[in-house]
């Protein structure tokens, strides 16, 4: 019965240390990097600069050949309005297609009528930072530009997880 414990024991932790990274409590220290990012009217933005407009901000990842990307946004979209009024968030698409299909990102985000910053990471220096390696990822930071969650993958409803995150987070 012992080494029967064990043996679960030891299963569930070497299952759980290969399972995709999701919404994780305590992401850690993290701030936001100093990295430059393209903006969609081909200006840059220096990612740093979010952790001084106060306030919660969404970092979702995505590329136009990534459907669960496109769906996790949408999904977000159709409540986002509320988020803004609740939560005082900002949501930032960064899209990590090359410097080819960023007209093609571009034109996909207007015709979905996202209302958020579009920016683009096509040299994927703000992906290394982070240190991910699927999209969608998202990442979430308080009013002070610390990364408080990350996300990797989305299955649908995932959305309502976040918003969790959002209610702890405005509520400090």
């Amino acid at each position: 019965m012992k080494t029967m414990k064990k043996l679960l024991i030891s299963i569930a932790l070497i299952t759980s240390a290969h399972l995709p990274e999701t919404f994780a409590q305590g992401a850690g220290d993290q701030t936001l990097p100093d990295v430059e990012l393209s903006t969609a009217d081909g200006g840059k933005i220096n990612i740093s600069t979010y952790a001084a407009d106060n306030k919660i901000t969404i970092f979702c990842f995505w590329a136009t050949w990534c459907v669960p990307c496109k769906k996790e946004l949408n999904n977000i979209h159709e409540i986002y309005e509320q988020w803004i009024t609740d939560y005082n968030v900002e949501i930032v698409a960064v899209s990590i297609d090359d410097s080819r299909n960023v007209a093609k990102a571009k034109a996909y985000a207007d015709g979905q009528g996202w209302e958020y910053q579009l920016l683009f990471d096509t040299n994927q220096d703000l992906k290394r930072y982070l240190n991910f390696q699927t999209i969608p990822f998202s990442i979430i930071t308080d009013l002070s530009g610390v990364i408080v969650d990350k996300h990797a993958a989305y299955v649908e409803g995932d959305e309502y997880v976040m918003e969790e995150k959002l209610k702890e987070l405005s509520a400090k």
